[in-house]
């Protein structure tokens, strides 16, 4: 079992979704974060005062789920969270982790089934 979490610009979520959904991932929490990276974050003009913004909207995606579903989930949300052909600085950032135990509170059950 493995951890995909993807952070991703807010606009792109529902795509991103959608698309994983597609592929068969069945579940999906979504979190609305702060961050930058690259992008460094960007000014922005406020009742005509000029102010830094260091970090920008992101929305964190923690998916579970089983190791043969990994590639095709990266696939999917690399093609729909991308600005365009090419990509662009701010577009986000995926990592993979493995998961040691998955266990559903209502059932009791544990590992892939409980996914």
């Amino acid at each position: 079992m493995k951890m995909i979490t993807a952070i991703i610009k807010p606009f792109k979520l529902d795509d991103v979704r959608e698309a994983l959904s597609n592929v068969g991932v069945t579940g999906i929490t979504a979190t609305e974060v702060k961050g930058f990276g690259r992008q460094k974050g960007h000014t922005e003009l406020y009742r005509g005062a000029e102010y830094k913004v260091d970090f920008l909207p992101k929305v964190k995606l923690e998916i579970a789920i089983r190791a043969d579903q990994v590639d095709s989930a990266l696939e999917v949300i690399i093609t729909n969270a991308k600005s365009d052909d090419d990509g662009q600085i701010g577009d986000g950032k995926i990592f993979v982790s493995s998961l040691e135990q998955v266990v559903r509170i209502r059932t009791g059950e544990t590992g892939s089934i409980a996914l």
